[in-house]
């Protein structure tokens, strides 16, 4: 990609946009198209369509989703396959329309089956039932990966799809109902050392294997993709490396300085036993992670101090 090419990044405010903003703008790139939703509702066909045709941007990245844990998903399935599809189909279908060079589309993990081989390969896409508790949002995310196939197919339209593993990092949500295992733990074990509790509880036994990413190695994955990777599989984009839900808990509170002890709930579900992505395919093109599992917690903590907490 030329450094002056013009790139819509679509949802760039969010954890994943953010990151991709921060490493095209670190490597110089000095072109790029970034809208709020109140300045480019990316569900309205017309207002999306008017946008690429006025900027023709070369190169689209599309981040933008909408996301929510179990509850939100549960409480609003419409919604969240209805405005994920919208998404994608007003962005995929202007950006070939307007003549983008290249799109990459983003998705998510929880696009396979609920009981796919661990590690998780690519090939495990559609061979089984999905996890219902966010089945509405994954099977939009499956429509966007075919999406992206079928213009390929039939119209040679340079389309790719990631899809991440866990991510966590920089703008990540620290909400007390919503958010993810990774900010969750980091928020309760700081609140738990401002007040100079004794103990955290932790819901269940600690065993689960669990994969995470920081959001700053899949931001350079984007790159290197859009860079290096043109065909019609999706790729898998992982840490390779699993930690326990255990060993997760003792980094966070090694971390954030709590001095207690942690107490494992063994009364509360533990959830999957292992959820590990197969990306060997994005190593065989030469990509790897390199942010450490604790060097990235304490980057997400400091962030989390200077960008939550002293804002409250």
């Amino acid at each position: 990609m030329d450094k002056s090419a013009t790139i819509f990044v679509a949802g760039h405010r969010g954890l994943v946009g953010s990151a991709v903003v921060r490493k095209l703008t670190s490597l110089g790139y000095t072109n790029l198209l970034l809208r709020t939703h109140s300045e480019l509702d990316l569900t309205s066909q017309s207002s999306v369509d008017a946008f690429f045709a006025a900027h023709k941007p070369q190169y689209v990245i599309l981040a933008a989703a909408k996301v929510g844990g179990i509850h939100a998903n549960n409480t609003y399935p419409a919604d969240f396959i209805t405005v994920n599809l919208q998404i994608q189909t007003n962005v995929i279908t202007s950006a070939f329309n307007h003549k983008s060079r290249k799109l990459l589309f983003l998705g998510s993990s929880c696009i396979y089956p609920k009981f796919a081989p661990q590690p998780i390969p690519e090939s495990a896409l559609l061979t089984g039932p999905l996890e219902p508790t966010n089945e509405w949002y994954a099977v939009a995310k499956i429509s966007g990966i075919k999406m992206c196939q079928a213009f390929r197919i039939q119209h040679s339209f340079d389309a790719i799809s990631a899809m991440p593993t866990n991510l966590y990092g920089t703008n990540d949500n620290f909400h007390p109902e919503n958010s993810h295992v990774l900010p969750a733990l980091l928020r309760r074990f700081h609140e738990a050392k401002s007040k100079n509790v004794e103990s955290v509880v932790v819901w269940g036994s600690g065993s689960p294997l669990r994969e995470f990413l920081h959001v700053d190695d899949l931001a350079d994955a984007v790159v290197f993709m859009m860079e290096n990777y043109s065909d019609l599989e999706h790729v898998n984009v992982g840490s390779g490396k699993e930690v326990t839900i255990k060993e997760l808990a003792e980094l966070v509170k090694e971390v954030v300085g709590f001095q207690g002890e942690i107490v494992w709930d063994s009364t509360k579900p533990d959830g999957t036993p292992r959820k590990l992505m197969d990306s060997s395919k994005l190593a065989d093109l030469g990509w790897e992670a390199k942010i450490s599992l604790k060097d990235g917690l304490t980057d997400t903590y400091k962030w989390y101090l200077e960008n939550v907490i002293a804002k409250q």
